[in-house]
């Protein structure tokens, strides 16, 4: 009996050993470069090991204090983790690892979970650049306000340094690219009170924050709480270059499209417009999705060619030269900037027009707003079909 249960322990054992060798997963050996999965085993403001299955636990090396904080705020001792091979074996026989990798994710996760849900995050602006300013939030993430989306940013060299709360607008992580909006954090609410002493048609004093090649984006100075108006009828607000922050005096963005610069086409915003000039707008709507000012510069002058299109009368025969051939029709220059169109119903059968062509036309309406003539080919003979 003794023999029997001596011999069935020893089994027992022999196959217990087997099956803990058959379990145990075999070392692995890391290469520089390799990017493995292991476990923090140690984690402490002066070391930190990871468990990588190696013949040694691995040390996690990082001399950046930014993210050494990030790692010791991120993590806790068991946490599985992606690491990647700095070394394989250094002077001491262990492994040496970076958990950068691991960091980065947990800041693009969080980056886009903030864009989602548009919450505000405070930002400290770090410095000034020539489209905008560079800052960075509480836990070191850096990104890029542009200044047309400032929303109460006067004097740019003061404001270094300062705190403000932004939302995230755009993220590519491919292009480490981290795009702030400050004035996305401002509610409906708060737009509507910012703006609530401005109207349709007020001429406006503002500064341009940014050019663009479709038009202007401007700082306007406002009091929500009242503004004095001037004899000829602008609206006299206050500019307030804060330092400190305080102050009552805030700004509004205002917005001018590069049709309402000028009645004369504009081929170059840039050529028109730069960083920091004062000009006068008057109000033409408010873009309340896009917590914007709308203006117009050229309507505070009279259309210059409402007096030429009075001499474009009814059947008023013009000769007229090709611009270009479009979907609806073609555009003829009639001369003085103003614009023809042949109707593609009004084109005679088989009649083929090439820019640069000189045509005979007549007038058959006038669209003053658009500062478009529609015309008609002159016919020699009624072709059939025409209508």
């Amino acid at each position: 009996m003794q023999t029997s249960t001596s011999t069935k322990k020893a089994t027992s054992m022999a196959d217990l050993m087997k099956k803990v060798a058959a379990a145990k997963t075999p070392f692995v050996s890391p290469h520089k470069g390799d990017m493995l999965t292991g476990t923090i085993t140690k984690l402490t403001s002066g070391e930190i090991l990871v468990d990588i299955n190696a013949k040694t636990e691995a040390v996690v090396l990082e001399k950046e204090r930014q993210i050494m904080n990030k790692i010791l705020t991120s993590y806790k001792v068991g946490d599985k983790v992606a690491v990647q091979v700095l070394n394989p074996e250094s002077d001491f026989g262990y492994p040496v690892v970076s958990l950068r990798r691991s960091v980065g994710d947990i800041t693009w996760d969080r980056l886009a979970k903030l864009q989602k849900s548009q919450e505000p995050v405070e930002v400290n602006l770090d410095m000034a650049t020539k489209g905008g300013f560079l800052g960075t939030t509480n836990d070191g993430i850096s990104g890029f306000l542009p200044n047309s989306h400032t929303s109460s940013l006067e004097n740019p060299n003061n404001l270094i340094g300062k705190k403000i709360k932004v939302v995230v607008l755009e993220l590519n992580r491919e292009l480490n690219k981290i795009i702030f909006s400050q004035k996305q954090v401002m509610g409906p609410a708060d737009f509507q009170k910012l703006i609530g002493n401005l109207k349709v048609g007020q001429k406006i004093d503002a500064v341009v924050s940014n050019v663009a090649p479709f038009g202007v984006f401007l700082s306007i100075p406002v009091d929500p709480e009242g503004s004095s108006r001037s004899a000829s009828g602008t609206i006299r607000t206050r500019l307030t270059e804060r330092s400190d922050g305080a102050g009552d005096g805030k700004l509004a963005e205002g917005f001018i499209h590069i049709s309402e610069i000028s009645w004369e086409n504009v081929e170059n915003v840039a050529d028109l417009f730069k960083l920091g000039d004062k000009i006068t707008g008057v109000v033409t709507g408010f873009d309340k999705e896009s917590r914007r000012v709308n203006l117009s510069v050229k309507r505070l002058l009279s259309d210059p060619f409402e007096k030429k299109l009075d001499e474009f009368t009814i059947d008023k025969k013009i000769k007229a030269k090709v611009i270009r051939i479009i979907a609806t029709g073609v555009l003829l220059d009639l001369g003085d900037n103003i614009t023809g169109l042949i109707k593609k119903e009004k084109i005679p059968v088989k009649t083929i027009y090439k820019e640069g062509q000189g045509v005979d036309v007549t007038v058959s309406s006038v669209d003053k707003k658009r500062h478009r003539v529609e015309v008609a080919p002159v016919l020699t003979a009624k072709p059939i079909g025409y209508r």
